[in-house]
């Protein structure tokens, strides 16, 4: 029994091992991971794995909901102070991204170019964040100039979201053929919520009732199907959608 229990910790180690490879992290994660199969396992899966997935993001979408609603400004208030204290790199990337969270697009730019000067300047959140920072505050152009390319170096990184970011980048430059391909890879996929509703949503703005009437039957199939919670967490997302359905013939 000891070496079934000792088999799984390698096996789980190796998994990790190869995503730490794909998605390229430090290599002393392998180090790690080997030199300490159980314990070593389990911090890469807080520290590395679970941020990645949906479910932590999930999560963190909650949180901030229901913060902000109890105190809106304070998650930059706590960032700012941080900096101020102690203006290190990663309380840079704090204040950058509750800047963009608070939407001071401009701002949020200004501190995630100064963080990709620094020692996270190949950081793939931080270049994916600070290509959204620069998509809300209207350079499409230089968000997906960052996309493609932190694409085409990490495969791997987050590809859901990389994906549907870069298909509202190329909607936002006009580049409606590269956008409706990036929609229609990431809806066929994946099927997100968020990625199908937002093909949607380009589909009306470019009066393309066919594509959308398709997509939102699959759209509110699944939105019949949801709980409370996962609606709550799509809420924001669903009123622009209803928003835009009024507005359009398929009302």
């Amino acid at each position: 029994m000891p070496f079934i229990g000792a088999g799984l910790h390698i096996l789980v180690a190796l998994f990790f091992a190869v995503h730490a490879i794909r998605n390229r992290r430090e290599m002393y994660w392998l180090l790690i991971l080997f030199s300490f199969p159980l314990l070593g396992s389990v911090v890469y899966f807080f520290a590395i794995y679970m941020p990645s997935t949906r479910l932590e993001q999930n999560i963190g979408k909650a949180g901030k909901a229901v913060m902000g609603k109890l105190d809106p400004g304070r998650a930059l208030r706590d960032a700012q102070n941080a900096f101020d204290l102690t203006p290190t790199a990663h309380n840079q990337t704090l204040l950058a991204n509750a800047m963009l969270d608070a939407g001071m697009f401009k701002e949020a730019v200004a501190q995630f170019d100064a963080c990709l000067r620094g020692p996270f300047a190949n950081d793939p959140e931080i270049v994916f964040a600070a290509a959204h920072a620069r998509l809300a505050n209207g350079d499409s152009a230089a968000a997906i100039t960052a996309l493609e390319a932190l694409r085409d170096r990490q495969p791997s990184f987050r590809p859901e979201q990389l994906g549907l970011l870069l298909a509202r980048s190329y909607a936002a430059a006009g580049q409606h053929t590269q956008a409706g391909t990036a929609f229609a890879a990431v809806v066929e996929r994946f099927n997100g919520i968020e990625a199908r509703t937002e093909y949607v949503l380009w589909a009306l703005a470019r009066k393309d009732d066919a594509l959308a009437r398709a997509q939102l039957k699959e759209l509110e199939h699944t939105r019949k199907h949801m709980n409370k919670y996962t609606l709550s967490l799509h809420a924001d997302l669903f009123r622009r959608l209803d928003s835009a359905l009024k507005s359009s013939q398929l009302a």
